[in-house]
Formats: structure tokens, sequence, C-alpha cells
């Protein structure tokens, strides 16, 4: 995949990130995932289309999840995944796509996005057929990360 592709979702994912909760993120290694790959328990897919065809994965472990919804939500406790945390997590997916999206179209690549589709379970696995994965991992404390995979075709 096209390293210019790449950056626009490296730095929304932090900018938006930063914005939103305060915290700060470092970049972890980029790396190219094989299919299937398993991801964490609370997975926000986007589709994208355009330019660039494929999905992005956000993929984080439940406690970092309510974490950050409860942030968003202004530091109510947030104990259990709700409807509420749910539209929060998707609302940060959402938020992060579109800034993408952006700094990709001023730069001439106009892709479009899906609305976010939030998924939670355990031992999911991801399949991406005839796509290639590249894993931005953004990293907060020691347990505390989200990975950002982009499936791309081609």
């Amino acid at each position: 995949m096209n390293i210019e592709y790449i950056n626009p979702f490296i730095e929304a994912s932090q900018t938006v990130l930063k914005q939103l909760t305060q915290l700060d993120t470092k970049l972890g290694k980029v790396y190219l995932k094989n299919s299937p790959y398993q991801s964490e328990d609370i997975l926000i897919m986007v589709g994208l289309t355009g330019k660039i065809r494929g999905q992005a994965v956000f993929s984080i472990n439940r406690p970092f999840a309510l974490k950050i919804a409860s942030i968003m939500m202004m530091g109510m406790p947030v104990v259990e995944f709700d409807e509420m945390s749910k539209s929060a997590i998707s609302e940060l997916a959402n938020m992060i796509m579109g800034n993408a999206a952006t700094i990709l179209y001023n730069r001439g690549i106009n892709i479009d996005i899906t609305p976010p589709s939030l998924l939670v379970g355990e031992n999911m696995q991801i399949t991406t057929s005839k796509m290639k994965t590249v894993c931005i991992p953004l990293e907060f404390n020691e347990n505390e990360k989200i990975d950002l995979d982009i499936s791309t075709e081609g």
C-alpha cells in the first residue's frame, strides 16, 4: 500500500484522539497483517470507497474502550458497554475517518466512508480476502492501545 495513503490515517487518528481524549498517542511499529488475524473484543468497521477501496477496522479491548467512552462523556463513569458508550466509540471512529478523508481529499485523493459498524465479541477473527492489511498501532500506556487496520484491494 502506498505510504501517502497511510499517513493521513495516522495524522487524523493522533489529532482526533488528542482533541477528544487529551491522551497522548504514540505511534507503534506499522506492519502488514496476514489474513486471517485475531482482534480485540470491540471492533468498529468503516468501509472505504473511491480511490482507496477497502475497510478500516479499529480494534480496542473492552476496558480501554470504556475508559475512552467515559472521557468522551465528560468523565461520567462508564462501567458497562451500553448504547451510550457504543455510540461514543463509534463516533470517535467516524470522526477519525472523516478527518482522514478530508486530509486525503486535500491531497487530491477522493474517498468516501461508510457509517461505522460496531461489533462486540470474544475471540473474533478477521479475514480480508484479496486485500492487504496494514496495522497502525496507536499506543497510549502499557495495556492501552488501538489497532487501526487499513485493508485495501490490490
